[in-house]
């Protein structure tokens, strides 16, 4: 039996490819959940086509943990109970939950390639993943990745992004260590005035532009929202731009572990 987490990032995969949701009927809707139930046990759990029965057994059985993913993706805003459009084909059983449509929110989302990395929605999963990178960027990196998945389980949005952007940080000081090769110096200039910007412009100096860019792309909004969250004034950080913090937290991670050797010769 899948968890949530397989079920979601089943889901998820199942809703980029356009061409699986051709099992079955889907009536006015983007994705009926019998069909999604249908294809995870052809696909994930071997059932063979030519044994319909059995598959139709097994779609009961799924379908508690698919119903729980489609909900997950409702509450992201990247899909809504309902049919497509006005005068679409309405069920019966679709009406029920089984019958959800992508929004145009959601459509940009499962577009966008940044998001190709799945975030798990169980915390002890998120923080095995981060766990990984222990090794690799030390325990300051360790210490605030886990904080970040904590305060995320708690609903402290606002201290979630915070420990985020400082677990990022944990990975600049690591890369910029690396490159430098003098850590008491690195350190110094870290902690001066304009620091942060100052070891980020030590890493990237000579590394080739797209390397750069993308560096960047994945910082930005992490030091925006930890200075956001820094600050003394009220923030509107929600349970939104806290999954999405610690979404950018493991991309850059896995960007700078993969790209370790360009950004610190």
């Amino acid at each position: 039996m899948p968890q949530l987490d397989d079920a979601l990032q089943f889901l998820i995969d199942y809703l980029r490819e356009p061409g699986d949701r051709g099992i079955g009927q889907t009536y006015g809707y983007d994705v009926y959940i019998p069909n999604v139930c249908s294809a995870f046990a052809q696909q994930v759990e071997g059932v063979r086509t030519q044994n319909p029965l059995e598959i139709d057994r097994r779609i009961p059985v799924l379908s508690s943990v698919f119903y729980e993913a489609a909900w997950e993706l409702c509450r992201r805003g990247i899909l809504r109970p309902g049919v497509q459009r006005h005068r679409a084909q309405v069920t019966e059983d679709g009406s029920g939950g089984n019958g959800y449509s992508i929004t145009s929110r959601g459509h940009a989302w499962l577009a966008d390639a940044e998001h190709a990395i799945f975030i798990p929605v169980e915390p002890h999963r998120v923080a095995e993943i981060l766990a990984r990178f222990r090794d690799q960027f030390g325990g300051g990196f360790f210490q605030r990745a886990q904080e970040a998945v904590r305060c995320h389980s708690a609903m402290a949005y606002l201290a979630c992004c915070a420990m985020c952007g400082a677990a990022a940080e944990s990975i600049f000081l690591h890369l910029a260590i690396q490159k430098t090769r003098d850590e008491e110096q690195t350190l110094k200039t870290y902690n001066s005035m304009g620091g942060r910007s100052r070891v980020e412009n030590l890493i990237l100096k000579g590394v080739r532009e797209q390397l750069a860019k993308t560096f960047r792309n994945l910082t930005d909004l992490l030091k925006y929202w930890r200075d956001d969250a820094s600050h003394g004034t009220a923030s509107d950080i929600s349970e939104f731009e806290a999954y999405e913090a610690l979404a950018r937290l493991l991309r850059f991670a896995h960007f700078a572990a993969d790209h370790q050797k360009e950004l610190t010769v």
